[in-house]
C-alpha cells in the first residue's frame, strides 16, 4: 500500500487497485482506479463469451493498455460464431477485448497447444 499526505491534510492510499481519500474529519472515500475498472469490464466481457477459454485466461491492464495471458487451448470452444483453431480464438478474443471501451490498445503473451 502506498501513502501520501497532501498539503491540505489529506491522505491518500493507493491497494489492489483502490483508492482512498481520508480527510482530518475523519470521513474516507474509495474510488477504484480507471485501470482496475476497465480490467473488471474486459474480465466480464470474457466470461460471457461463451466461444473464448476465458476460464484459462488473466487479464491485466495498465494505463488502458490491455494485456491477455493464458492458454487459448480450448476443446468446447469454436461452433458457430468463432471455427476452432488457436490463431482464430486469438483473433476473436482481440476483437472483444478491443470492442470494450477505454481499452487502448490489446497485447497478448498466450500459450498454445
Amino acid at each position: 500500500m502506498k501513502k501520501a499526505t497532501t498539503g491540505s491534510g489529506l491522505v491518500l492510499a493507493i491497494s489492489a487497485g483502490l483508492i482512498v481519500i481520508a480527510g482530518t474529519t475523519g470521513c474516507a472515500t474509495t474510488r477504484t482506479s480507471p485501470d482496475a475498472e476497465l480490467r473488471a469490464r474486459v474480465e466480464s466481457v470474457l466470461r460471457n463469451a461463451s466461444d473464448l477459454p476465458a476460464n484459462s485466461l488473466s487479464v491485466e491492464v495498465s494505463d488502458g493498455i490491455v494485456t491477455v495471458s493464458g492458454s487459448v487451448v480450448c476443446d468446447n470452444c469454436g461452433g458457430s460464431r468463432t471455427p476452432g483453431g488457436a490463431g482464430t480464438i486469438q483473433q476473436s478474443l482481440g476483437a472483444v477485448v478491443r470492442a470494450v471501451p477505454g481499452v487502448e490498445r490489446v497485447e497478448f503473451e498466450l500459450t498454445y497447444r
